[in-house]
Formats: C-alpha cells, structure tokens, sequence
C-alpha cells in the first residue's frame, strides 16, 4: 500500500548550533526540546489567531497565508522562538475561511508543510484552513451515545464507508459518502433492507470504519474521487477527515460536518463507532509534513542510515519519541473528544511501543473507560528493541487492549498465506486445538490451551476482515472440488465458531451474505465493483443473511459465550470429548449468569452421521442446529452434516 517515493536530493537535518550541538537522532533531544503544552496548531478567534508549531531544528520560520487552497501567498509571517523548540505566532484580525501552511529553515533547506495540528484542509489536504469550527456541528451534534457494559458485549461489523452504498442497487441516495451512512429506509432488490438499516438488524453493536482521515492525493484525488479506489491506509493528514466522502471536498468544513453527522446517525440508530487509525506509518518518509519540519526526528533509522520498514510501507514512525507519542496520543484523543468515536483500531499496533499505547489507554480512561482500543499485534521487524513492541508477546503489560487473533483466523479458514489449506471449516482436524484456544478467549486455559491474552477482554476473534481472501473466495481456493452448498455451510460454521468464542467477535461487511471479491486477495485499490457490498448477492443470501442475525442474537441471549474474566472461563468452560472433524465444549453452571444450567457446544466440520457421548448433566434440549440433528436420547447425540449445533439444560 506504499505510495513513498525515492528522493533525488539529500536532507538536511539542520544545524547543530540551533540545537546547542543535540543531535535530532540523540536521547538528549527530547530532554532537551519535548513539549509537554496542548496548544499546538491553530487557535481562532474573531479577534485572532495563535499559531504555535514544534520545529527545534529550525532557525527560522513562517506561517504563509493564502486566500484559496490554490492561490498564491498573500503574506508571509515570521513566527518567534518560544520555549522547548517552539515557534508563536499571534496574527490579528477575523482569519476565518483562509488557508495556511508553515515554512522553516532547517540548515540550508526550505520545507514548506502543513499544520500536523491542522483540524481543517484544503482539497488534496495541502494547505491548513483556520477556521471557527462551531460552523461545522451537524444539528443536534452531538448527541447521545449508545451504553457498552463491557468490550466482551460487543459485535464489531467491519465497514468501509464508501463500500456500504456504492453498489447501484444499494437504494442509497448519497453513494460512496458520509452521508450515506446517514439514510434510512433504504431498500435493494426484493426489498431488501440495504445501509445502516441492514447493519442495525444484523444486531450488531459497534461500525469499525477503514480510515476515515485524510489520506494521500496519490491514493484517491479529491477533485476526481471516482477515479481510484483505496482503502486509506497513506495516512497524510492524521487530525482531518477524508474529503473524498464529503459531498464537496472543496468545502474544508463540509466533510467535518458530514462525518459529524454519520457519527451521530449511527449513535442514534444504537451503534457505537470504531475508527481504524495507522499511527505506525507516513504515506511518503521524506514529503509528510512532519518529517519536513522536524527531519530525522519522526521516523525510526536503520544503523545504517536508511529507514526502518518494518511497515513495508517504507518507514516506520518512532511512536517512542517523547513528541511522536505526544502527536499520536493528542491525535487519539482529539477524534474521541471532537467527533465522539467509541474506539480505535490500531493499524500495525505490533510496530508502536508499549508506553505509547499504555499512555493511550490511561488518557482514553480519564475521558470514558467505555472507549475501547484494539489493534494488529503482530510480531514484526522494526527499529524498536523487541521488549518495547505492542505485539501479542507482550500483551501481558498492556491490559484492555485487545489483538486480533490471527490464529483463530487460520484455524477457521485455513493459513492465510496458503490458498490450499482448508481450516478446520473444511475438514482439517489438525486445527482443532487452535480453535479451542480461540474458543476459551485466547487465555491461558492449561498448559496446552493457551495464547497470548491475560483476559479475554485481549483477544478479537476473527474468520476474515479487509484484508486478505473473503471467507467464500478462501474455501473457493482450497475445496473447489465441493458444491457451493458445501461451501456455504463451512462458511457458516466459521461464523458460528467466532460468535460463540469467548473474546470479542469481529466480522467483515457482508460476511453475512458470504461477500466475494472475486478471487482478489488484496483489493485496496480494486474498483468499486471488487469491493462494494453487492446487495444483489445479499438479497440472494436471504438464509445466511437471517443466520448471521440469528447468531448475533443467541449470542446475546447467552451471558455464558461473553465472560469477563480468565477466571470464569476456567471455571465454567469444560472441553468435551468428541471424534475427529469435531470439537465440543460445555459452559456449565449459570455461567456468566446465564439463564441456563448448563450449555453444550459442538462445531462439527463432518459432512458424515457422527455419534457423541453427552455429559451426564441433565436433560438436554437443542437449541441451535435442530435441522442436523437425528437423535438426542438421554446422553446419545446423533448429528448429520456441517454444522454448529448448541443444547441447553434449563433448572
């Protein structure tokens, strides 16, 4: 997803004497030169403006005003040295509705950047717009949100903004924008419902949105925003929605209002927001505003000088630099206070540091311990020493934060990287224990079933997401040879074991109605037609649509498949015996205060007649999967064909 390009000129990283001789790379630095105010970027007024910018480096700089986002100059202002490297500027008069950028000296080289503070743009985001920002509240901004209990109550629903409503028979009126996220009563074919409608009835409880701040010009040109698709992950303006889904991205304060308003839509219609950050990259290391205003100062070095890529993204963004986790806490906390999201998605969390997210999580907590953080902790290469990562090694030292669990994923669908394996969906037994570690939450359960997470609260179970093969195309690659029958009824039961694991369950939009892309494995750049929700295909899939719903539902219902603690789940969790292609639990005694006496749990991945041995608890009743089920006598259960199948003993 790189769109960094190679640099055809050398850097200068300024000149030791207006640093007192610190080098940028030291330690030494952010003793020196961290600041710790909260008043950096632009501060209007009607009366003025305050500007401040942090640039050590420096020895001079500039605030340049323009009267368009594709005018010329109109004045240039030379800003003062402050403290701790800081740069002031207090401009008079009503500077509403112009644009601004900062320009400094660093040795012998000009940089001119936008505000990395900037809380408005121009189209493309090359210019920073000073702005009254009351101008942009939706009405009735900002609303109330939906009560969460606790992160173990929540479904997220996977969703890009521009994939909801795209589809031409989506019945949505403003197709590929904030706004669509706002429409009600939207029908597709048969009559389907189609939008937030079909979300809220699926019964989910939190959106998670692909990126919503604005990303690279070379990812998706505002002004032709058609042309290209992209799903956001060149992060250019980290404090700024994208202009792309506004309805005029030439209006700065348009597509903060809009985003706003989709916010606040999906709060009135009972969901929460998640807001998919990437912290842990630049678009472009060498042309983002904040390394041509500090170079050298954001980005993790290789010894030998080059950057740091463990991002494969070319660079990695030093989050342990006092003032790189200052930018990104402050850009944290920015969207959960202006915007009101419920929770972030940290991109890449495995190349961020340990401290960085812990400071996130500590401020988060000051402002509402509802809002909740969860990220990609995967084990990579990076200029960090390995004991500071976010990865799942260290999940230990980072309680409530949450990682997606990449091996439930492979165990239900089968390696990622290998087309041909089948999972345990597809018949491979060998998965079997990685599912009984994503089943008991992710926790330490004993010594053979156990990940990463102290508490189940640590873990986001998963069968597929944005990236990668859709479940469907993945078993398309490894059982071509089966029926679509076949197909979809694997595909059920991987949903079916991710709604019933304890952790957090996470599906991917149209999950639901077994979304293709069309054997595109990687689609962040496909068109519309690879990646949008086709409600055609939804309206077909009526069965697995009502299913998934189902699902969501018996998960509600049952306290027992959402336990809070390690504890509890090694207390009421048993794993039974249970023959090969099979594997089944109990959740016993009330567990989590469920209604039930006793649950019993069999996901079975057998097309043949499989006969088990209930465990001598009571009288058992069927509850999910009646339809597979040939005899259930006393403690003989027989069951036919792939399927997840729950009984219950009631007092």
């Amino acid at each position: 997803m790189a769109v960094q390009r190679e640099i055809d000129y050398k850097i200068d990283y300024g000149n030791p004497e207006v640093t007192s001789g610190i080098s940028v790379f030291s330690e030494a630095f952010d003793t020196a030169f961290a600041y710790h105010g909260d008043d950096l970027g632009a501060a209007y007024s009607k009366e003025h403006t305050e500007f401040r910018l942090w640039a050590p480096t420096a020895s001079e700089a500039y605030t340049v005003l323009y009267d368009r986002w594709d005018s010329e100059p109109t004045c240039t202002l030379a800003m003062e040295r402050g403290e701790r490297g800081t740069w002031l500027l207090k401009a008079d008069g009503d500077l509403h509705g112009k644009y601004y950028t900062y320009k400094v000296l660093v040795g012998e080289q000009w940089n001119e950047a936008v505000d990395p503070y900037a809380r408005a743009v121009g189209v493309n985001g090359d210019k920073g717009y000073i702005a009254d920002f009351g101008r942009a509240d939706p009405e009735g901004w900002p609303g109330a949100k939906p009560p969460l209990e606790s992160p173990l109550d929540m479904v997220i629903y996977e969703l890009h903004v521009r994939d909801l409503s795209a589809h031409p028979e989506s019945g949505i009126v403003n197709k590929g924008m904030y706004l669509g996220l706002t429409e009600t009563g939207t029908q597709g074919p048969d009559g389907i419902k189609t939008g937030v409608d079909h979300i809220v009835d699926l019964g989910v409880t939190h959106v998670q949105l692909l990126p919503v701040y604005d990303y690279s010009t070379e990812s998706v040109d505002e002004t032709r925003p058609y042309e290209k698709y992209n799903w956001g992950y060149d992060p250019k303006n980290y404090n700024v929605p994208e202009g792309s889904y506004s309805s005029d991205p030439y209006d700065p304060l348009v597509r903060i209002r809009e985003l706003k308003a989709a916010v606040k839509a999906l709060h009135d219609r009972g969901l929460r927001v998640i807001m998919d950050v990437v912290y842990n990259h630049f678009y472009d290391g060498y042309r983002m505003n904040l390394a041509k205003l500090v170079p050298g100062y954001y980005l993790r070095y290789k010894p030998d000088g080059t950057l740091s890529d463990g991002s494969h993204c070319g660079n990695d963004v030093a989050s342990e630099r006092a003032m790189s986790r200052k930018y990104i806490v402050d850009s944290v906390l920015y969207w959960a206070r202006s915007y009101g999201f419920d929770g972030f998605r940290f991109d890449l969390m495995g190349l961020l540091d340990v401290g960085t997210m812990l400071e996130i999580r500590r401020r988060l907590d000051e402002l509402d311990p509802s809002i909740v953080t969860l990220g990609e902790g995967w084990d990579m290469e990076t200029e960090l020493p390995e004991a500071k990562r976010a990865n799942q090694h260290h999940a230990s030292s980072m309680p409530r934060i949450a990682h997606f669990n990449g091996y439930m994923r492979d165990a239900v669908k089968g390696g990622i990287f290998d087309p041909a394996s089948r999972g345990f969906i597809g018949g491979d037994d060998g998965m079997a224990q990685d599912i009984r570690k994503g089943a008991a939450g992710g926790i330490t359960y004993n010594n053979e079933i156990r990940l990463f997470a102290d508490e189940p609260d640590q873990t986001v179970n998963y069968a597929e997401c944005h990236d990668n093969y859709t479940m469907w195309d993945k078993l398309m690659l490894a059982a071509p040879w089966d029926s679509d029958d076949i197909r979809a009824r694997m595909h059920r039961l991987g949903s079916a074991i991710v709604l019933t694991a304890q952790g957090i369950p996470f599906i991917h939009a149209g999950q639901e109605f077994m979304r293709t892309k069309y054997g595109v494995e990687n689609s962040y750049i496909s068109p519309d037609s690879i990646n949008w929700m086709d409600w055609r295909r939804a309206a077909d899939r009526k069965h697995d649509v009502w299913y998934m719903k189902e699902l969501i539902a018996l998960r509600k219902m049952h306290p027992a498949f959402r336990l809070h603690t390690a504890r509890q789940i090694r207390d009421h969790l048993v794993f039974e015996p249970s023959p090969e292609r099979t594997l089944s639990f109990t959740l016993r005694n009330h567990a989590g205060g469920d209604p039930a006496k006793h649950l019993y749990v069999l996901y079975s991945a057998s097309e043949e007649q499989v006969d088990l041995e209930l465990p001598e608890l009571g009288d058992w009743q069927a509850v999910w999967g009646q339809s597979h089920i040939e005899r259930l006598e006393g403690t003989a259960l027989t069951i036919k064909g792939i399927a997840m199948i729950v009984l219950e003993i009631s007092e």
